[in-house]
Order: C-alpha cells, then sequence, then structure tokens
C-alpha cells in the first residue's frame, strides 16, 4: 500500500462513528496497529483504525502512530455533533480551543494543526451530496478537542435529536471518506468572524477557490490571545492571509497577525448550489 495520506479514527463511544464502521464493512489488515487494533484500508492512501474513547478526550493518539506512518498524515475523526440548537446538518471543523477554556476536551488555548484542503474537500463531499437529501452542509468553528500535535479535523452530522442519524446520512459521510483528495488549487486562509456555523467561509469555500483552516467565530474574538492567534496560522499548512467575516471583525490585534484576502481576490470554482 502506498503512504497514508489520512486515517480515520472511528470512536466507539460515537454512534455515528459506529454506525459509519458498519457501513464500511469488513476491510483487510494493513498489518499494522495501534494499542493492539489493526489499520485496515479504506482506500490507497487511507485507513480506519477503532478507538474505544470517546474522541474528545483521546489526546495525543497521534503519539501512538509511529513517525514514518505520522509523516504527512491527517486524521479524521466523523461524529455526532450536538448542539443546544438542535442543528441539523452535516459539518467539518478544526479541533482545537481558541481561549483559555476546554468544557469539551483537549486543552486550554491550545489548537491542533489544522488540514485545509482536505477538510474542504470533505465538505464539498458532504454539500453536493446533500443537496439530494435536503442537508445542508457547513463549516463550524474550531472549538474542542482532543490535543493534538497531527493535522486533524471532525465530520459530522447534525441529527436535530433525530437517534440514531438517518441511515442515508451514515451512508454519505462513510461514501465521503472513500478516496478524499485535497484540489491543490485552493488558497488557504484562517477565517476571522461570523458565527459558529460559518455560513459565509462555508459558501467562500464551497464557491469559490479557497480552503479554510481555523476559523474564529465573533463571539471568541475578543478573548483570542495573540499566541493562540499566531498558532492558528502556523498550524494552517501553506496559509495565506485571514479573510473576515465582515470589515467590523478586522481587530487590530488581527490585523498584525497577517495580511488581509478580500472574497474578491478569490477565483470561482464549479459552484455548488447550496440547500437551505
Amino acid at each position: 500500500m502506498a503512504k497514508l495520506g489520512y486515517l480515520v479514527v472511528l470512536s466507539e463511544a460515537d454512534p455515528v462513528a459506529r454506525a459509519v464502521e458498519s457501513r464500511l464493512g469488513p476491510r483487510p489488515s494493513l498489518g499494522m496497529a495501534i494499542d493492539g487494533v489493526a489499520l485496515r484500508e479504506l482506500g490507497a492512501h487511507a485507513a480506519t483504525l477503532r478507538r474505544g474513547p470517546l474522541h474528545i478526550h483521546d489526546d495525543e493518539l497521534d503519539q501512538r502512530i509511529l513517525p514514518e506512518t505520522r509523516s504527512g498524515l491527517t486524521l479524521i475523526f466523523p461524529s455526532i455533533h450536538e448542539s443546544a440548537a438542535g442543528q441539523r446538518a452535516l459539518t467539518v471543523h478544526p479541533i482545537g480551543n481558541p481561549t483559555q477554556t476546554a468544557e469539551v476536551g483537549g486543552r486550554p488555548g491550545s489548537l491542533v494543526p489544522s488540514s485545509p484542503r482536505l477538510m474542504a474537500a470533505m465538505l464539498r463531499r458532504l454539500a453536493e451530496g446533500g443537496l439530494r437529501l435536503g442537508w445542508s452542509a457547513t463549516y463550524e468553528a474550531t472549538h474542542h478537542g482532543p490535543f493534538l500535535t497531527t493535522p486533524a479535523f471532525f465530520a459530522e452530522i447534525g441529527a436535530g435529536g433525530i437517534d440514531p442519524a438517518p441511515a442515508e446520512t451514515v451512508e454519505l459521510l462513510a461514501e465521503s471518506l472513500r478516496d478524499l483528495a485535497e484540489d491543490p488549487s485552493d488558497r488557504v486562509a484562517v477565517g476571522v468572524g461570523g458565527g459558529h456555523y460559518a455560513p459565509h467561509f462555508t459558501g467562500l469555500a464551497l464557491e469559490r477557490r479557497v480552503a479554510f483552516g481555523h476559523l474564529f467565530s465573533r463571539h471568541v474574538l475578543e478573548d483570542v490571545e495573540r499566541p493562540t492567534i499566531r498558532s492558528a496560522l502556523e498550524e494552517t499548512a501553506g496559509v495565506e492571509g485571514i479573510v473576515y467575516a465582515r470589515a467590523a471583525d478586522a481587530q487590530p490585534k488581527w490585523l498584525e497577525a497577517a495580511s488581509r484576502i478580500r472574497d474578491s481576490e478569490l477565483k470561482p470554482r464549479t459552484t455548488v448550489t447550496r440547500s437551505s
């Protein structure tokens, strides 16, 4: 098998991850194991790994992976998305805690390296498939653990209180994880401002050639410290600058950190019509 590009981590404690594993079915072992559990082939450059712990608390999982396997690897965590508002959507988001709290795993003020182009590819697949199902797809802002030092992101089903998640959404998520490939023509940016579900940045990723790494919602901007801002840029591979959801979000500490990329600078791509 060729070198791994990404590893899909299937938490036994998460209902969507269990359902995705069932949907993927039996697959051959790669002859490698982590904590006694085999990595299983998913595609030419991808594998899966079953894990017992809840993913948001599976800190430093990547350190259990051999360095030669970990190099160039992205971890993807399929998961259930839960929100107080009962959001019904397919979501992707980078990992980390932008402020000095860590209520849902990870470490305070610590960000995990992002994988912007691969995460954008996942968002686009979910958006395209979601159209057929009447489900929207969206970025979420950076907001929880686990703590890792290897690029990673979550891909989630927010079922809006439906339990279990609808089978057709599980199938879409599982199939979207196969043979996932990034678009090298995407420009890479950090997104600042807007809501937690980041509709502005979602629209740009779907309709223009841009991929976002870390995303900071408007409600955390005042509390994000300068070292975390620097980390967001350092942990976003290939980053060119910051895209702001609105002019008022461009606070001095953010303007000092990186150049601004305007929406008009981003080239169009094949448009995906978003469902409402």
